[in-house]
């Protein structure tokens, strides 16, 4: 059993199989290691009451993270065909067309199980990783199934986290 991931310590490395503009391709945590931050989104599934609006706000902010030289990651528990299909579908129909960043499957639930937001009756908490370029876990935040995050809180986390990181023994200021 893995330990429960800690502000301070290493993030769980996973390779997952991974969608961006249609296409397959193996995700790996480590590949941002000293290249970006990454930001994971971790979600309950497709086409559930809060995922498709709230991930398609951070797409919708995505300037914003790649500003802050953070990748964004969304993570759920679907296969990568639910993925495809889910992007294929218009925002309008509650799909997820023209998403701008990476859509995650843990079919076999391990990264949702060593990120420990794995329920017992199987489904995957939402939870929000931010994790530096050396790949140390720097804030976490796990809701219960159907509470949405605030983008424009992580987007200020971020801020923070890299302005003390720049700053070392200073407070961030910012909004």
């Amino acid at each position: 059993m893995a330990p429960s991931p800690q502000i301070g310590k290493r993030a769980p490395n996973f390779v997952g199989i991974g969608v961006f503009k249609k296409k397959l391709g193996l995700i790996r945590l480590s590949d941002y290691r000293s290249k970006k931050y990454v930001l994971l989104i971790f979600y309950p599934g497709n086409f559930t009451p809060v995922s498709p609006k709230e991930l398609i706000r951070f797409s919708d902010y995505i300037s914003a993270f790649r500003k802050l030289s953070t990748q964004v990651l969304a993570i759920s528990i679907d296969s990568p065909f639910s993925h495809q299909q889910s992007l294929s579908v218009s925002r309008i129909k509650r799909g997820l067309a023209n998403l701008t960043y990476p859509l995650v499957s843990d079919l076999n639930q391990t990264i949702t199980k060593d990120y420990k937001l794995l329920t017992e009756e199987g489904l995957a908490l939402p939870g929000v990783f931010i994790i530096d370029k050396e790949g140390i876990i720097q804030y976490y935040t796990v809701n219960n199934l159907l509470c949405s995050r605030s983008v424009n809180e992580l987007i200020r986390i971020i801020e923070s986290i890299q302005y003390v990181k720049k700053n070392p023994g200073q407070a961030y200021q910012g909004n």
